[in-house]
């Protein structure tokens, strides 16, 4: 006798079994969640901002120590430095020592295209540089990473881009840059027109700069009536220089200009010195120079030019035996100076 057996049937007669209701949230405790997301948020913004100006610190770090090995590979080739610019008086052409390093750091094709016999703004060489020209041409080793004007300068009435600035400038001089009516130079590693070989730097390379941040885009004033006396105070030049041109955002706007106030930078203050200038009631921190180097036959060149970073506390700069450094806001004034001369037999400290 077989007996069936029934398996995996229901039992007939009873209720399916109910899901269990779950509980949903409160809104006192959705509240308590996003306020501890904030907080979470709020201490790691600080560590994520950190980390990023650290990485472009880094970059910025390497784009000097490409240009300080282009200006070894430039004095191997041509047995002498660049210099800062080509001045003949009375001259509109003005390259810059940047630009003569083109070839040095993957710029040789730009460089191959360059008239520099004619101005950067000549027919030849903006058809060279299509739309606008060689000057409007942005190079970007010499574009520090924390540059907020990373753009180029736009002719308000034609609307053409211009110029593209520069981060990195070339050490001209204390205070003096140039003086055409004896040819003597600021005695910095850089002068217009000239010819420096490694024996010019009785310093030592590894005591003198080469090359320092600047920022774009920095307000002015130009043909100023500086004294020949060298400044001791920020406020010292603001009231000799307001005898000149204002110009509310045209220093270090030309990457291919030799003037200094495009493509260099002195030491007669320390790094992110405050040149405190209030117009209209507002501050600008600004720069003061004289006249373009051999524009005008009897004019001397001065300058207070100052290095500025958006590096918290520091410029970075790079010597001239291509090493890169960071140079704190609070460098000895002297030991700055000294930094800044190629043969001037100072005594240099810690730094």
């Amino acid at each position: 006798m077989f007996r069936h057996h029934q398996t995996g049937c229901p039992t007939r007669g009873r209720a399916p079994r109910q899901p269990q209701a779950t509980g949903a949230f409160t809104l006192v405790e959705l509240l308590v969640v996003i306020a501890i997301i904030g907080v979470m948020v709020g201490l790691l913004l600080p560590a994520v901002q950190a980390a990023r100006e650290a990485a472009r610190r880094m970059s910025c770090q390497n784009n000097l120590k490409q240009l300080g090995l282009a200006l070894h590979n430039y004095e191997s080739t041509h047995r002498v430095f660049p210099p800062s610019t080509v001045a003949t008086a009375p001259s509109s052409v003005h390259w810059s020592g940047q630009s003569f390093l083109l070839p040095f750091v993957e710029g040789g094709n730009s460089y191959s295209r360059i008239d520099f016999t004619t101005g950067y703004h000549s027919p030849s060489n903006r058809a060279a540089f299509p739309p606008g020209g060689i000057a409007s041409t942005r190079i970007p080793i010499l574009m520090c990473p924390s540059e907020v004007n990373d753009r180029a300068w736009v002719d308000p009435t034609t609307r053409e881009a211009m110029h593209h600035p520069l981060n990195y400038a070339l050490s001209v001089g204390r205070y003096l840059v140039y003086n055409p009516l004896n040819r003597s130079d600021g005695g910095a590693a850089f002068a217009p027109n000239a010819r420096f070989g490694a024996a010019a730097f009785t310093d030592g390379l590894s005591n003198t700069l080469a090359m320092s941040e600047v920022k774009g885009y920095t307000p002015l004033f130009f043909d100023a009536e500086l004294p020949a006396a060298e400044p001791l105070r920020p406020e010292d030049v603001v009231a000799a220089a307001q005898g000149g041109e204002w110009s509310e955002s045209g220093g270090h706007t030309e990457w291919v200009c030799g003037l200094a106030v495009h493509s260099g930078f002195t030491t007669t203050f320390a790094p992110n010195t405050a040149v405190s200038y209030v117009r209209d009631g507002r501050t600008y921190d600004i720069d003061a120079y004289s006249s373009g180097e051999g524009r005008v036959a009897a004019d001397i060149g001065r300058g207070a030019i100052t290095s500025r970073s958006f590096h918290q506390g520091l410029v970075q700069a790079a010597m001239m035996d291509g090493s890169v450094r960071s140079l704190a806001n609070g460098i000895d004034r002297q030991i700055y100076r000294g930094l800044g001369s190629r043969g001037g037999g100072e005594v240099i400290g810690d730094f």
